[in-house]
């Protein structure tokens, strides 16, 4: 248990510290985005990832090592896999941030961007090959319990079929929910911190110990991402928290828990099916600094619905985007507990 709270506090330290620097650093190479609920539209370094995996990455390694040259060694094939995962699905998101034109264009929107980032199919593409360390120790346990089919056992279609397609899945789809000021790392600090906490009093360390260094990290980079943000999260990060939920999941045996924590964004996978994955869950910025739903009454996104449910600005919709976070990743407790 200390050393667990030893690595939370590492991994904020390093986050808090570093992110500065980073910033600084994003702007000298313009790895940059437009901060596009304000009224000014400023330029923002991007790639918020960065830092928070920094600090989640030192922080792992600093349990590893206690782990192994203090305690007995547990579960480190697990961990270094799951590391390995995290960082390849990074990677692909820190490309993504990187592909940014010097010159302004023009939308389909009629609204001007300087992000120009990946095609939408080939980030799939490219976040698969990341399953493959978690397929090689084989992590997870192939049998599963399912609401309505009961106790089942995948054989071999569990790291073949099962872990690529959460691993994909999840890293992408906690991609299709943001762009609100702290709404990423807010929600993502609350999903990490309560599946950490199940995890651990379910004993499953390792799971713990990478959702909840991820966890201090994305307190940390908080201080500098609400409201009003001094620099975005971009896709580095929101693909780093899915790929660190995807693989705790499968390590830890935790399927159930992880799928009605994450249920925002299932939902919002959904509703963006829909519009065919073409709708933004952006809001239109209000002359009175209120947001209003781009498509009116149409609803493509879960934000669309809180925009419609009153007049809220930027900082009121992550905040209420975090309690939707808070009531489902408190759900498992109560129902397994």
């Amino acid at each position: 248990m200390l050393l667990l709270f030893m690595t939370w506090i590492l991994s904020f330290i390093i986050t808090f510290l570093i992110t500065p620097r980073f910033i600084r650093f994003f702007k000298s190479v313009g790895i940059v985005a437009f901060d596009l609920h304000k009224r000014n539209r400023p330029i923002l370094p991007s790639c918020g990832g960065v830092p928070v995996a920094f600090g989640f990455i030192f922080a792992l390694m600093f349990f590893i090592a206690v782990q192994v040259f203090i305690f007995e060694a547990k579960e480190l094939n697990l961990l270094l896999a799951s590391c390995s995962s995290a960082l390849l699905i990074t990677f692909v998101g820190l490309l993504d941030d990187m592909n940014v034109k010097r010159e302004l264009k023009e939308t389909k929107r009629g609204e001007l961007d300087i992000r120009v980032g990946l095609k939408q199919w080939l980030k799939p593409l490219m976040t698969l090959p990341a399953a493959i360390p978690l397929m090689a120790v084989k992590a997870g346990t192939t049998t599963m319990s399912l609401p309505l089919f009961g106790t089942i056992d995948f054989g071999i279609l569990y790291p073949l079929l099962l872990i690529p397609i959460g691993v994909v899945g999840a890293s992408n789809v906690v991609n299709m929910l943001g762009g609100f000021n702290g709404s990423e790392a807010g929600m993502g600090f609350i999903y990490t911190t309560f599946l950490g906490i199940f995890a651990f009093i379910h004993g499953n360390i390792a799971a713990s110990v990478l959702l909840l260094s991820c966890s201090g990290a994305l307190l940390a980079f908080l201080f500098y991402n609400f409201y009003p943000a001094k620099i975005l999260p971009g896709d580095s990060l929101t693909y780093l928290l899915g790929a660190v939920v995807a693989t705790s999941v499968v390590i830890g045996n935790m399927e159930r828990a992880g799928i009605i924590t994450m249920a925002p964004f299932i939902v919002e996978f959904f509703l963006k099916l829909r519009s065919r994955f073409k709708a933004t869950c952006l809001g239109k910025l209000g002359k009175n600094g209120k947001l209003r739903a781009p498509y009116g009454r149409k609803i493509y996104s879960l934000t669309h619905i809180i925009m419609n449910l009153g007049k809220f600005t930027e900082k009121q919709v992550t905040i209420i985007l975090m309690f939707i976070q808070l009531i489902f990743s408190i759900i498992p407790f109560i129902l397994y507990l």
